[in-house]
């Protein structure tokens, strides 16, 4: 379930060419970063270097908000 936890939060790093050491430390695959990407820097960007957890919380707490395909990728992977 932790995988799936660290799936779902990897998006985060793909926003900026900035963040490329982060992603390197973020898990899931590049597709679901992209789907997820620009629901985190709308909805949690004073959280999208945090923690993938912390991340995950923050697209959880905006899930209404949130774009379909980032939905779907939180969902398939159990959130």
């Amino acid at each position: 379930m932790l995988k799936s936890l660290l799936a779902a939060t990897v998006l985060v790093t793909s926003v900026s060419g900035a963040f490329a050491q982060v992603n390197s430390k973020r898990s899931g695959t590049p597709e679901e970063q992209r789907a997820c990407a620009p629901d985190v820097s709308r909805y949690c960007r004073d959280v999208m270097n945090d923690a993938d957890l912390i991340v995950l919380g923050c697209l959880k707490a905006n899930r209404a908000k949130i774009s379909k395909t980032c939905d779907k990728v939180l969902a398939n992977n159990g959130q």
